[in-house]
């Protein structure tokens, strides 16, 4: 009896100790897929260059794309020029109507390049 009791308590803490090495890991591997995430993010944030403009100062292409029927009753928010590596620079427009809100992304022409 007194075997049985021992084996069944050698039995229990080795259970104890393969759970507790899981959770370990697990964690591990959570901490390393949010490092990566959060260095990726740094990463972009390197390439990607944003210069607010305000909407009064926009070029004449993209005030006449805001002024079109498209963009009726929209209004411009925010105004960024955005500048990336390997790519041509772009404005990203934050307009709104009324409670609706959206992001836009045209050239100085006042083409959509989003």
């Amino acid at each position: 009896m007194k075997k049985l009791v021992v084996s069944a308590l050698a039995l229990t803490l080795i259970s104890f100790a393969s759970v507790q090495a899981q959770t370990a890991n697990q964690t591990t591997a959570e901490q390393s897929a949010q490092k990566e995430a959060t260095t990726q993010k740094a990463a972009k944030a390197d390439k990607e260059e944003k210069v607010a403009v305000k909407p009064e100062d926009l070029p004449e292409g993209i005030k006449k794309t805001i002024k079109s029927d498209e963009f009726s009753g929209w209004t411009v928010k925010k105004a960024f020029l955005v500048t990336e590596p390997d790519k041509p620079q772009y404005y990203e427009l934050q307009v709104a109507n009324g409670s609706q809100n959206a992001r836009v992304k045209l050239d100085k022409e006042g083409r959509n390049v989003g």
